[in-house]
């Protein structure tokens, strides 16, 4: 499946910013399911790529003069190897045991992983795990907020992708599973269905398998992976900080479409 991606990411403040910074994580990297055909990052001035401490591509994008608006533009197309099931990857999985506050496994998501799960640490517990968390979390936007943990989205009952996300984050490391946060586009068919994507990553086998809680999906057929951490905080395509600006409006526009696939003569 070749996927064509368009992200626009634009800041507007109410007065001049002073300074800002943002750490951005806006460019797929090769990998045994993805091919990168070609990706292009526009910002207002050229920054270099690193590596984060989980592998992922990083720009940090400083800004030291006043503004009073920023657009951040990434564009690509991106071939997907749907016949992959799971990943491999020479980083050790252990890191991913640990939690983090918005990862953190209270008493009621340790009992519902162990009610799913009981003694089993297979991709079918997993799984069923990962069902149960859909029909205990329902898809409902704005019924949490960008900084609720999984136990409180969890307790509310209702949840987007990204609590979906930490919730089965925190029952896999509580059941010691080491499993991943990862960020990046979705494919659909629906237009209302929202691009911007998160699901998890569980380490089985010795190998990486996806579990995205909201589509009820174990394979990452649609799916096009940006980058990976313990929660959100480290795998969110735009994240930053700024000095002044009294007030801000972001709009963020994502295309996520299907492009055919040429035959080779």
């Amino acid at each position: 499946m070749k996927l064509a991606i368009r992200h626009d990411t634009t800041y507007r403040y109410d007065d001049q910013v002073r300074a800002s910074i943002q750490y951005l994580r806006l460019t797929p990297q090769e990998s045994q399911r993805q091919h990168v055909l070609d990706w292009h990052l526009e910002l207002p001035r050229p920054v270099p790529a690193q590596r984060d401490p989980y592998g992922n591509i990083l720009h940090v994008l400083s800004l030291d003069e006043p503004h009073d608006s920023l657009l951040i533009s990434a564009h690509g197309q991106v071939e997907i190897d749907t016949t992959r099931d799971c990943e491999q990857d020479s980083l050790s999985p252990l890191p991913f045991l640990r939690f983090t506050r918005l990862t953190q496994a209270d008493e009621a998501l340790r009992q519902f992983a162990r009610r799913y799960c009981g003694a089993h640490r297979d991709r079918a517990a997993l799984s069923e795990l990962m069902f149960g968390l859909a029909d205990a979390m329902p898809y409902s936007p704005g019924s949490t907020r960008v900084d609720s943990t999984a136990a409180e989205a969890f307790a509310v009952g209702a949840g987007v992708c990204q609590d979906h996300s930490h919730a089965f984050l925190a029952c896999a490391r509580s059941l010691g599973v080491a499993a991943r946060y990862v960020s990046g586009y979705l494919f659909s068919d629906d237009s209302a269905h929202l691009a911007s994507h998160a699901w998890a990553e569980a380490w089985i086998d010795g190998a990486w398998y996806s579990f995205d809680v909201t589509n009820g999906l174990t394979r990452a057929e649609r799916h096009l992976k940006l980058a990976v951490g313990l929660d959100y905080l480290d795998a969110c395509p735009v994240r930053g900080m700024r000095r002044g600006g009294s007030g801000e409006q972001m709009h963020a526009r994502v295309q996520v479409s299907q492009q055919r696939v040429q035959a080779q003569q």
